[in-house]
């Protein structure tokens, strides 16, 4: 099975997680991925992130996700916005504000994975891989 959008995958799998209440998923290893992830860990989204090495070439990352107090999820939309046919980019002045504020862009920067929150505060642009609210 190719994989032609890893990112899509990821999201993909973590809503699916999400709608059906589990408290954890595992996905493929990439760096990207793992930057993903990384900014919903400091936004408060997913609870932890493990890297587990499957075997020497194989990694798997861990994502405990997060509910609130009353078993409520935290996430209730996340969604890529580039996608391999039509890239998505914004300068750091253009940078959209989710749900006024509410929710963050995850952006593909020279400098990282950043938030838009991130790179608002740091001024780089780069490619929107996804929102989150």
């Amino acid at each position: 099975m190719s994989m032609t959008d890893p990112v899509a995958d990821l999201l993909t799998r973590i809503r699916n997680a999400l709608r059906s209440r589990k408290e954890k998923v595992d996905v493929p290893h990439s760096v990207l991925k793992e930057g993903v992830v990384d900014v919903l860990l400091r936004e408060g989204f997913v609870n932890e992130k493990q890297v587990l090495e499957l075997d020497p070439v194989r990694k798997v990352m861990r994502i405990r996700l997060k509910y609130g107090s009353d078993g409520e999820k935290v996430v209730s939309h996340i969604a890529r916005v580039s996608r391999p046919g039509r890239r998505v980019y914004a300068g750091a002045a253009a940078l959209p504000r989710i749900q006024g504020g509410l929710g963050i862009s995850v952006l593909s920067t020279s400098q990282g994975v950043l938030s838009d929150r991130e790179a608002r505060e740091r001024r780089v642009g780069g490619e929107i891989l996804a929102e989150v609210w």
